[in-house]
Order: C-alpha cells, then structure tokens, then sequence
C-alpha cells in the first residue's frame, strides 16, 4: 500500500531543506516524500553527528569505528541511490544545528522537512532547530516515521502509555491501523546541486571490516537492507521458520537480521510489515510471522516508552526510580568487555560482538544479566559499551533492554535473572557456539566447554591444548548455577 506521487502544477514552497537523519532510505520516507511534492526545488542534506565521536562515560568515544563504517556505508548507498534519480545529496560533519543555520543565512529556504527521532538528545536538536525555522520565518516539518504504529494512532497519548508491554500490544493488535508506505520518487533532478567534495576521509576512523567469522557481512544501505530481506522472506522462505530459530547462535540464518538497517532507517518497519503480509498471503501464515511482527511491536513499545520518560529512562534509578547499589569498577567491566570472565558463554559473546558489532538477542540478555547480576556493576556501563559497538544501536531498543533486564524497566517481574550455565545448555549444549569464538578451548568436549571450572582435575589432565587462567578460576563461582 503506497501514497502516489501526486503531479501538482502548483508547489507550496519556493525552495526547501531536506533533511536526512536515521532515515536513510528513499522508500516509506515521509519526510522526503512530503518536501519534493510541496517544493519547487529542494536540499538534501545529511549531517554525520559530531556527539559520536565524543567520549562517553567510560571514556570511550560513543561510536565505534565498526558502527560508523556501517553508517557510511549507509549515506553512501543512499547518495549513489539519489544520483540515480537525477538529485544530489550534500554530507557534512559536525552540530546539526549550526550546519543547518549556515545553510539557511546562505541560501533563501521557505521550508524544513525532516524525521522525528525518539533519543532525547535528537528531540532537543529538533526544539532548536524548530525555533530557528520559526526565527528564520520558514516552515518547519518534522514527521515520526521510525516505527510501526504512528504515535498519533495509538489508542493512548504518550504520557498514558501502559507500563506493560502486552496491554500495549494487545490494544495495538485489536485497534491500531498500520499506515500506508509512501513511494519513492521517481525523480530527484529538482535538489540542488552544490560543490560537495565530502569524502571518507573527513570522518577521521578507520575503515574496517567485519571479522570474516561474524553471522552475516553487514553492509550498511537500503539496497542491502532488500537483498537481506529478499533472501530472507523469498529466496530462502526462511521466515516461515522464524519463532523455531530465533534463540540460535550460529550462521546468517536463525534469525531476520534486519536490525542493523532498521536502527539506521535503511528500511522502515512498515515497509517489513508490508512484506510479511505479502508473504502470509502467498507462502505461509504461521506463528513465525506473526512473530516477527511481534518483534516490530516490542521495537514500537520502545521507542514510545522513551518519549513517555525521556531522561529518566538514562538514569541509575531507570523509569521506575528504585535505587540499586550498582558498583561502578572499570578493572571488573574491562574483563566483561573483553571477554575475558572466565565463564565461556559470556566471553563468546563478548567476542563475538568485539569482532563483528553485532551479537544474537540470546547473548544480549544473558550478557546483561551476567553484568548487572553477577558482577553486581552498573547497568547503563553495559548500556554505553552496547551502544559504542553495537553496529545495530537504537537508542530506544538498546536502553529500553538493558533497564528491562536491570529491573529498573518495564519488566512486570521482580528481578529476572539468567542462569548462565542453564542458558548455556539450553541454547549451546555440545559447546559449538563457543568454541567457534573461544578456539583455545576447542579440544574441551560437550558441555564440558561451559563448565571448566566445575571439572575434575582427572578430567583436565587429559586436554592437551593449554587452557587460560581465568577459565580454571573465573570472576564469579560457576557453582552457584543449576543446570
């Protein structure tokens, strides 16, 4: 379901600025569709944001040179996709507000069109861009267009949303209307053309590649955003085995992957959703794809639950406001982020994300738990670690998770708790997870491999390969976990 492109002879402004933020696409683009229908000539703009390469709280810089590759590989695909329409898109680094007002004191504008961004930060950028439009006397257009359901169309104003993500999604399912997509231009040649000699080079990182044993190639752009769908849902009809496959570990296939360019808006939701119903009517309806849009609806509930508490959410005392002695120990986080624990399931992950900026949702959340519950840190250490590597990081998913699983969230149960080695052997029981990421303890059979610490001396006599220290005495007592 489309919105046309409509042939009006008249358009509502003289010349307009486009303005391209997480919505790195030109399919299901609101804010792009809008401003070229209602302007005679227009700027497409995108702005590299300087906060990613400040330092966070633990005296990293917010961005990994693994994410922001992803990023450029992202505006890059979206440039050549735009001059292929006849239109130019024009990059700049730095404050988004300042860039902007530079282009509007230089150059006669009537209008601004851009996406709304559910971060509080992003919404601030938006208020003074907002207030410069209106002091510039032009038009401002700001339109919410990263999830599923539309803000406006739920049946809940954003200070009323439910606390409980299963009321939100069952009234969402009873009631609540997907919107239409809207189409993509045909033709771009009305943007203006400027001299941009924007380059790699300018974003001062080093261009790096995903490790060669990661789950997928990740390639940031909306052209591989469809190839990864179309292999998904047509080529490979894998979707149909979704909910089977979607705790697995290993290879491309056991889940959709789709959130690296969904966190980038490479593709929308809806244009997911779109494709799911397509598939349900002439391949398969099932639980599988139901879930996936069930998964999208998890997605939605984040991003409006961070509009309801902004700040709050950022916070040691999370939504709910309960304070939790957390440590805060940079000598105990740095053996979490390295992988170096001594408890293999954990350490996997950690390489595994270390390597590749991307990690399963099963190790995500045992990996959080580990860290919040286990070595007793604070939880938002893990949450700005995530978000400096994370090549999928979504401000509102990745904080949301983190203080679900802190239990300073929306979690309607009191302290959940992942027992690693019962993890463990229900998604990785013969070991195969984690002696691809941890090749030092591939000789060690079974199970065994998640459990060195518990073994006998007799039975660690027999193991040739030299077995590191910390898996003989881990950081936390692996004896205290039933399996």
């Amino acid at each position: 379901m489309t919105h046309e492109n409509s042939c009006e002879m008249y358009k509502k402004h003289r010349k307009s600025l486009i303005w391209f933020r997480r919505n790195l696409r030109l399919e299901d683009n609101q804010a792009l569709w809008e401003g070229i229908q209602n302007s005679g000539s227009y700027l497409l703009l995108y702005i590299f944001d300087e906060k990613d390469w400040e330092d966070n709280p633990l005296g990293m810089r917010r961005s990994s040179d693994l994410k922001l590759n992803f990023i450029w590989q992202s505006v890059l695909d979206l440039k050549q996709n735009i001059e292929r329409k006849g239109g130019q898109l024009v990059i700049r680094k730095g404050n988004a507000i300042k860039i902007i007002e530079e282009f509007l004191s230089e150059s006669k504008f009537d209008a601004l069109y851009a996406p709304k961004e559910a971060g509080t930060e992003e919404a601030q950028v938006e208020k003074s861009i907002e207030e410069l439009c209106i002091r510039s006397k032009l038009e401002v257009n700001f339109y919410a267009q990263t999830t599923l359901f539309h803000e406006d169309d739920i049946p809940w104003p954003i200070n009323k949303l439910p606390n409980i993500f299963t009321q939100f999604r069952k009234e969402n399912e009873k009631q609540t209307e997907v919107r239409e997509l809207f189409a993509t231009p045909d033709d771009l040649s009305a943007s203006v053309k400027l001299i941009d000699d924007f380059q790699y080079a300018n974003l001062g990182i080093i261009e790096t590649e995903i490790d060669e044993k990661s789950v997928l190639n990740f390639e940031g752009g909306e052209s591989k955003a469809w190839e990864r769908l179309n292999y998904y849902f047509w080529e490979s009809s894998l979707l149909k085995e979704y909910k089977n496959t979607r705790n697995g570990l290993l290879g491309p296939d056991y889940s959709s992957k789709f959130s690296p360019w969904l966190a980038q808006g490479c593709i929308s939701p809806k244009s997911i959703y779109y494709q799911v119903k397509k598939y349900e009517k002439e391949r398969k309806k099932n639980q599988s794809t139901y879930w996936l849009i069930f998964e999208l609806i998890w997605r939605d509930y984040f991003h409006f639950v961070l509009k309801k508490y902004g700040t709050k959410l950022f916070q040691k005392e999370g939504i709910k406001g309960e304070g939790v002695n957390w440590k805060w120990d940079l000598q105990v986080f740095e053996k979490w982020k390295n992988g170096e624990t001594g408890v293999p399931f954990i350490d996997a992950n950690m390489n595994e994300l270390n390597a590749s900026g991307f990690m399963s949702n099963r190790g995500r959340q045992n990996v959080a738990s580990f860290l919040v519950k286990d070595l007793g840190l604070d939880w938002r250490m893990g949450a700005w670690y995530f978000e400096h590597q994370l090549i999928d990081h979504d401000v509102a998913s990745n904080w949301g998770n983190w203080a679900y699983v802190a239990g300073v969230g929306n979690d309607p149960r009191d302290n959940r708790y992942f027992n690693i080695l019962s993890q463990a052997k229900k998604y990785d029981s013969k070991g195969e997870y984690v002696r691809y990421w941890i090749p030092e303890l591939q000789e060690i059979e079974g199970f065994n491999i998640h459990k060195i610490s518990l073994m006998k001396a007799s039975e660690l006599k027999n193991i040739d390969n030299f077995i590191p220290e910390v898996y003989l005495k881990p950081t936390v007592d692996m004896g205290k976990w039933e399996y």
